[in-house]
């Protein structure tokens, strides 16, 4: 079964607030194929332990936001600053710094899923404004 649409909501906006405070190589992976116990995984990477703290803030505050607010059901990782995870049931967002994103590689781990696209809107907004 392809991922919800509540859980598509709940990952992009959660990959737009990560894109807003400068996250990079952002991707969403669908894998409610693959495991009963979510839908998508977002993956958002940061190149300090103070960008990473202040992602995860950006995501939690922009899931409250929603019409239908989303709270973290578990959060793990944030003393440390280095990955912090984010529980929501029907997605789990995985804010890392730059070094444990390599090292653990999930994306490389959930290579056989399909990814959802994902597009930051300032990207968009400046390619229309560039090229008017």
């Amino acid at each position: 079964m392809p991922v919800t649409d509540r859980a598509r909501e709940l990952a992009l906006t959660a990959a737009q607030a990560a894109a807003d405070k400068k996250a990079q190589d952002i991707v969403v992976i669908d894998v409610a194929e693959q495991l009963y116990i979510t839908d998508a995984f977002v993956i958002a990477s940061a190149s300090n332990e103070r960008q990473v703290v202040a992602i995860v803030d950006a995501v939690e505050e922009a899931l409250l936001n929603l019409p239908e607010k989303a709270k973290p059901v578990r959060r793990e990782g944030e003393r440390q600053g280095r990955w912090v995870l984010l529980d929501y049931v029907d997605v789990v967002v995985h804010i890392q710094h730059s070094e444990e994103r390599e090292f653990y590689a999930l994306d490389k781990l959930w290579k056989d899923c399909p990814t959802i696209p994902f597009v930051d809107r300032d990207m968009v907004e400046a390619d229309s404004t560039g090229a008017a």
